[in-house]
């Protein structure tokens, strides 16, 4: 038994030489071929005298397999000599690097690989041209933090963006001709944080896109006609963190605000908050209310509903206290049935913690927003203050079912 073992052990390590030789032809047979040559040679030196005892060596052809993972990596190639660039080049991995022969390099020649990917650390190694290393593989590290979430709020002639992270984020706010850029370092995007800026639009802004620029996150804002946020401009751009301990996320807000403190559109909203009546909320009204709030995570409705200290909680809390006004004997029914009474602070505020559980409270709300805004934004209005992390397109499915319900509601009258 030990010889047979014996016996087999060779034919394994054959195997295995077979197989990670295979793996380098592979490598190799996608490889692009990059010269990094130097066009001058270096300085004649005494070892160049003995350079013939090894000559497969000394004059033997010079190169390095550089491989990352994950592959597709940019690299970043620089010759060195004696602290001085000579040559750069710039390629994809995996790529082979052919070199000068040893021969013709001096003993402090070495070339600089960079690699990045978007999403990941960037790596960085050094290899001399007079070592006998030709396989360079780099690892790359996913960044340290990810943006998981983007939400957009507008009411009013006032907006908020917020960027949610699992690690606390360092930002800088860029004032740019016709917007700005919010750049988030060391943070990956998502698909689904992606998703949720195609499509967001409002009176201010126009368009929003993410760019992932190696290890930082680029988010540009172009603006509507009309609004500025550089000096001097109508708009002013405010900054605040926050965290939501129950996910475990750092909240970033951008906030714009009028320059002039949008006295004249806070009246505005509230006269229109005055203005609803019992039949916003109940009849086909509250059809239209249970429609959409079955189609709403229920916890991510209430995030969106409940007091964060975002421009938007006077507001809210004045529809939730409409709402108890224009209810049956003046009271706030919760999908529990239990209610609360909305002349009562403390009952008011209990409500406001429960927000999503508020019967009628979303009829209310899409009301108020038929009243504050142009027939072209209401939905998207609506979807900030109800559904900010729910992107546009699922929203709007969402909307159309609930508005289908209360047509049908009305047919059937």
């Amino acid at each position: 038994m030990v010889l047979a073992a014996e016996g087999k052990l060779p034919a394994a390590r054959r195997s295995l030489a077979l197989a990670l030789l295979a793996s380098l032809l592979a490598v190799a047979a996608h490889a692009e071929t990059i010269r990094l040559i130097p066009e001058d040679r270096a300085g004649f030196r005494a070892r160049n005298l003995f350079a013939w005892l090894r000559p497969g060596y000394s004059y033997g052809e010079r190169y390095i397999e550089v491989t990352t993972t994950p592959p597709g990596a940019t690299l970043d190639l620089f010759y060195v000599r004696s602290n001085f660039q000579k040559r750069y080049e710039q390629t994809e991995a995996p790529a082979r690097v052919v070199l000068p022969k040893r021969a013709e390099a001096g003993p402090r020649d070495a070339v600089n690989i960079r690699a990045f990917l978007d999403g990941y650390r960037q790596r960085e190694v050094s290899v001399r041209i007079s070592s006998s290393q030709r396989e360079v593989h780099l690892d790359l590290d996913p960044l340290p933090n990810r943006l998981d979430a983007v939400s957009y709020t507008y009411l009013a002639g006032r907006a908020a963006l917020a960027f949610l992270t699992k690690e606390s984020l360092t930002v800088q706010v860029q004032e740019v001709d016709g917007g700005f850029r919010v750049i988030l370092s060391q943070t990956a995007k998502t698909e689904d944080a992606t998703a949720a800026l195609v499509g967001v639009t409002s009176p201010l802004i126009q368009s929003m896109e993410a760019l992932q620029l190696g290890e930082d996150l680029l988010v540009r804002a172009i603006l509507t006609q009309g609004v500025s946020v550089s000096r001097g401009g109508n708009y002013e751009l405010r900054r605040r963190q926050a965290r939501d301990e129950l996910r475990n996320l750092w909240i970033y807000y951008v906030d714009l605000v009028p320059a002039d403190g949008g006295t004249a559109l806070v009246q505005h909203a509230r006269n229109a908050l005055a203005a609803i009546g019992s039949g916003d909320v109940s009849g086909c009204a509250a059809q239209y209310d249970v429609r959409l709030r079955a189609s709403l995570e229920p916890a991510a409705l209430a995030r969106a509903l409940a007091p964060r200290g975002s421009f938007t909680d006077p507001y809210l809390r004045t529809a939730m206290k409409r709402l108890g006004e224009v209810s049956p004997g003046g009271r706030i029914a919760m999908a529990d049935g239990s209610s609360f009474n909305a002349g009562s602070a403390i009952e008011l505020t209990a409500a406001m913690s429960q927000p999503g559980d508020a019967l009628g409270y979303l009829a209310l709300l899409r009301s108020f927003v038929d009243h504050v805004e142009a027939a072209d934004q209401r939905r998207s209005t609506l979807r900030g203050l109800v559904a900010p992390e729910v992107d546009p397109a699922s929203f709007d499915s969402y909307a159309n079912a609930a508005e289908q319900a209360e047509r049908q509601c009305l047919a059937s009258r």
